[in-house]
């Protein structure tokens, strides 16, 4: 058996060696149980925040959108319509949010062994999944309590079958806007702070305490161009019933993804190459 193994620096930007990050599926494999075993290690609750972190969202979506500002919910439970639109987005906003801070939380990693970097930003995103579902079981569980409830107004149709395809979407836009802001974070550390307080807003322009059929039909594109709206209001279309289906809109999103993704590796490869220097 060959153990020998060849370092070579990357020749082109757009490079990504998929062999290799296969090579270092073990190194994956660590990263994520390192990840799930000890981010809630030292809490008293523990993996329970998995599931307080949604269920707490959703009442105070209810109180402040739903019954103090009175935002329509299409006719749908107002706990199973924010909690629809929370899982997807609390994965986006929470793989985005740590993917971020790549360089800075690893540079003493990075700067002691090679390893192909990428394999930090996929095990993020990869470990976040099971947070994602299970609070997509919770989901489940109220979704199945308000369909077999008399009036519930649920109507799910086949286009549940987009459902891998919208995780794999949330997934993938995380990733690249993930791996985009890490490379500008090593030299513009104010970016850091500027990204938090612009996943809050960002939530606002995504259709996650409102229907997207509440804007104004000549408006409703503005709101589509964030990539996280179809796949949000997609979900909730397919599971529920009611929104706005476009397959336009969930085109767009995939396509945005793909570039999304090109252009993050070829930031993210022309970073790695001298980031030591300047985080």
């Amino acid at each position: 058996m060959n153990f020998d193994h060849h370092i070579k620096p990357k020749t082109s930007l757009f490079e990504i060696n998929i062999r290799e990050l296969w090579e270092y599926r073990d190194l994956i494999y660590m990263y994520v149980k390192r990840d799930i075993v000890t981010f809630y290690k030292q809490t008293i609750m523990g993996p329970l925040w998995f599931v307080i972190q949604p269920i707490l969202t959703t009442v105070m979506f209810m109180f402040v959108f739903g019954n103090l500002a009175g935002l329509s919910t299409d006719g749908i439970p107002q706990p199973l319509f924010y909690f629809s639109g929370i899982i997807l987005w609390n994965y986006f906003a929470d793989c985005l949010t740590r993917n971020s801070k790549i360089f800075i939380e690893n540079q003493g990693v990075f700067g002691k062994v090679y390893f192909p970097r990428l394999v930090v930003p996929i095990s993020i995103t990869i470990s976040n999944l099971v947070r994602f579902f299970i609070q997509f079981g919770i989901f489940v569980i109220i979704y199945l309590y308000y369909f077999f409830q008399k009036g519930g107004n649920i109507d799910p149709n086949l286009y549940l079958l987009l459902f891998p395809l919208l995780v794999l979407l949330a997934a993938g836009l995380s990733l690249g806007f993930g791996i985009v802001f890490s490379s500008l974070t090593t030299k513009y550390r104010d970016l850091t702070f500027l990204l938090q307080f612009a996943v809050q807003l960002w939530m606002y322009i995504t259709p996650v305490i409102y229907p997207l059929n509440s804007i104004p039909a000549d408006k409703q594109w503005l709101i589509a161009l964030n990539p996280m709206t179809s796949v949000v209001e997609t979900f909730k279309y397919a599971a529920i019933g009611q929104g706005v289906f476009s397959w336009w809109h969930l085109a767009y999103s995939f396509v945005f993804m793909i570039i999304l993704l090109i252009f993050g590796v070829v930031i993210f490869n022309k970073v790695e190459k001298g980031f030591m220097d300047t985080v």
